[in-house]
């Protein structure tokens, strides 16, 4: 009987990482919902917004599916400023509960997974090893002691520092609300 409550029931199994956060945003003046795909520590731009996940969590496929992401969301101001609109996770089970609500754009999380039809970027490299679950398993004896680690932005490219009162150069980033575009097929032209 007591070996029975012990037991990892599916809100204690082990989370997995995954390489790519699924998202569907809305542009509230067209009406479109477009789906689209994003690589941890990658930013992709639908419309003014710029969306980053820093992590995606999903559960073994034996276990209920509880997947969620840590995310980043800046908005491209009309003076071409970044501004920080949106930090924290996102539940693809409760869409609404952390969702981005933007006055002309919404963005929420629809899932976590390991690969996309979208190429990979270069050098991208993830850690998709289960992460143990600290109520399952007891740290040994010889394990050295070490820090959890901490969520920290990633630094820019260069290796300079954001100045946020700095004019933003716009990237090279597909604009996921130009009707022109069509998302549905790969286009590697």
């Amino acid at each position: 009987m007591i070996g029975a409550s012990l037991a990892a029931t599916p809100a204690d199994a082990a989370k997995i990482k995954n390489a790519v956060a699924e998202f569907a945003g809305l542009d509230k003046i067209t009406g479109r919902t477009t789906t689209f795909d994003v690589y941890i520590d990658e930013t992709v731009q639908f419309g003014a917004l710029q969306v980053t996940p820093r992590v995606c969590f999903s559960r073994d496929e034996t276990e209920a599916q509880k997947q969620s992401t840590f995310v980043e969301v800046d908005e491209i101001t009309l003076d071409r400023k970044i501004r920080r609109i949106f930090s924290g996770w996102m539940f693809a089970a409760s869409p609404g509960l952390n969702a981005v609500d933007h006055p002309i754009y919404d963005i929420w999380l629809t899932g976590c997974k390991q690969s996309s039809d979208v190429p990979r970027p270069d050098g991208f490299k993830i850690d998709t090893t289960p992460i143990p679950d600290p109520k399952t398993e007891t740290p040994t004896e010889n394990a050295p002691d070490t820090e959890a680690p901490t969520m920290q932005p990633a630094p820019p490219a260069d290796g300079e520092l954001l100045d946020p009162d700095a004019p933003v150069e716009m990237q090279n980033l597909p604009d996921l609300t130009a009707p022109e575009q069509n998302f549905d097929e790969p286009n590697f032209n």
